[in-house]
Order: C-alpha cells, then sequence, then structure tokens
C-alpha cells in the first residue's frame, strides 16, 4: 500500500525570488518523493471553505485575508505580501491538512507535503504562517466524531504558539511543543505541555529528552496524532538555533511515528519549518518525514 500524501500546485505562492523563505520547496518536495519513488501520486485538496476555517479562526481576519484588506501591521507579522497566490496557498494548503487528516483515518497514517503554520493564532497571522492548518484540521475531526482526543506533536525549532493560544480552554486537544528556548517567538504561550531546549543542543540529548517525554505522553488516552516535524532543529538551518544532524532528524520522525503507529493511533504529517543554507538538503530533511511513515504500509 502506498503513502497517502497530499499535495497541490498552488503550495507555491508567488511571494518573489528574493523573498528569505524557501517557497518552492513544497514543489520540489513533491517532485523529490516522486523521483525516490516514495509516492506514485498525490491526493489534491481543496481551498478551505469559509465554515471549516471558521472553527480556528476570526470571520474579521478570515475575510480580511479573503479581500486581501488586512492592516499593514497584520501582513507584516506574517512575513508574506498579501497576494492573490497567498490568500490561495494558505486556503489549499490549509484544505491539504484537512484532507490529510482524514486519509489518516482511513488508513492510519498519512501526510502533507505543507502545513504546521503553527504562529497563526484566533485573530491573526505571525512567522509566515496565514491559516493554522492543524487547528483547523483538529477541529473538522472533533466537530464530526472522528475523533474526541487529539494530541499536537510540535518538533519545529520555534515553539507552536498559535496552537496553545487557540486550544487553551479545550480538554479534547493536547499541545506539546518541544523548541529551542531562545528562538522566536520571543514571548512564548502556554502548552499543555512546554519543554524548551538550550542552544546547540546535539542528537543524543535530544532524542533522550524527546523519548523521555514521548514515553510520559503514552500514559494519556489519545485517539488522534498531529506530527508537526519542522526540520529548522537542523545545524545548518538558517533560523535554528540547535545542533541536530541528518541522523537525528530521521531517527526523531521514526521515534514519533513507531510510537504512535505501534499504538494503533492515526498519524497526519505536517511540513513545519525549514530553512536551511542548503536548498537540496532542505527538501532531503523534509522527506524523511514522508520515508518514515511510508515504512509503516
Amino acid at each position: 500500500m502506498e503513502l497517502p500524501v497530499v499535495n497541490h500546485k498552488d503550495y507555491v505562492a508567488k511571494i518573489g525570488d528574493d523573498h528569505k523563505f524557501p517557497i518552492n520547496k513544497f514543489g520540489e518536495l513533491a517532485k523529490y518523493l516522486i523521483n525516490q519513488k516514495v509516492v506514485e501520486k498525490f491526493y489534491n485538496p481543496k481551498a478551505c471553505s469559509f465554515e471549516t476555517l471558521n472553527r480556528a479562526h476570526s470571520a474579521k481576519y478570515i475575510n480580511n485575508i479573503k479581500n486581501k484588506t488586512l492592516d499593514k501591521y497584520g501582513i507584516k507579522k506574517i512575513g508574506f505580501p498579501l497576494v492573490d497566490s497567498v490568500v490561495q496557498r494558505s486556503l489549499v494548503a490549509t484544505g491539504g491538512t484537512v484532507l490529510a487528516s482524514k486519509l489518516a483515518l482511513n488508513y492510519g497514517v498519512a501526510c502533507n507535503t505543507a502545513g504546521g503554520s503553527h504562529h497563526a493564532n484566533y485573530d491573526g497571522g505571525a512567522g509566515y504562517c496565514v491559516f493554522n492548518d492543524v487547528a483547523v484540521a483538529a477541529h473538522y475531526l472533533l466537530d464530526r466524531g472522528f475523533a474526541n482526543r487529539i494530541l499536537i506533536v510540535d518538533l519545529d525549532v520555534h515553539q507552536g504558539n498559535g496552537n496553545s493560544e487557540i486550544f487553551k480552554d479545550n480538554r479534547h486537544v493536547f499541545t506539546f511543543s518541544m523548541h529551542s528556548k531562545t528562538n522566536y517567538p520571543a514571548k512564548k504561550s502556554i502548552s499543555d505541555l512546554d519543554v524548551e531546549l538550550e542552544d546547540d543542543l546535539e542528537d543524543d540529548a535530544y532524542l533522550k529528552t524527546l523519548k523521555f517525554y514521548i514515553n510520559t505522553l503514552n500514559n494519556e488516552n489519545f485517539d488522534f496524532v498531529f506530527y508537526i516535524a519542522g526540520v529548522d532543529i537542523h545545524y545548518n538551518d538558517r533560523l535554528g538555533k540547535l545542533k541536530i544532524s541528518d541522523e537525528g532528524v530521521r531517527q526523531r520522525d521514526e521515534l514519533v511515528i513507531d510510537n504512535f503507529s505501534s499504538k494503533k493511533i492515526p498519524i497526519c504529517g505536517v511540513l513545519g519549518g525549514g530553512y536551511n543554507k542548503d536548498f537540496n538538503k532542505l527538501i532531503e530533511l523534509h522527506s524523511l518525514l514522508h520515508q518514515s511513515c511510508a515504512k509503516l504500509l
């Protein structure tokens, strides 16, 4: 059986060739997964509906994005120009995580080739995150009775402050963020479980820490897992402050995926951040999520 993977050509928005966000990685990752025979085809998502978005975001904010009427401060916080292709990308990428979550219910595991926009909160976006796709998808599953107790495992180097803010009063969603202590955002929010890491942490200490907290989480009764597999923990990342190797990233992904798969808990994997100084290496690192998940099928 082939791993269900979601992708759409509109994941690559037109933000300018000189923009510091590596937007082309979404298209190149799709090509890489095909070339490496991880998948033969992709599932194509639709743009996320207003009604689905509105469970995690305010109507005012959604309309300001869709109508491109967000104020300059709001646009600056996001970091992308508010143009048609960015709006479309945000809607389709969010729809992609919703679709991937539904596929995970059917197959046990599924991945998006985008997603993990964990800085977006109810009223606005930030840090290259327009809509919080994981929060939207989690609400989608809960509203339809497809899940009752969801775990978000966020291993991006930056704290998942949007997730923790959106779900701070929701007992059906547990937010776990293991991130750099001194990195963005400067002011951290409070997750259900925050693990702050010191600068320059290397593989052994990182993996030992992760294993400890994953084992702790195994005492809870979760019935669905979203995994944000940011690769900005890598030692060569422009925006990271950790020193995790290629092998460390691979072992991290396998640790998370194997743990919850062994307990028959559906897993939806999303990309998270990645800003490696070597673009080709960035694609390889992001692909480790999909390769690890594909081993389960």
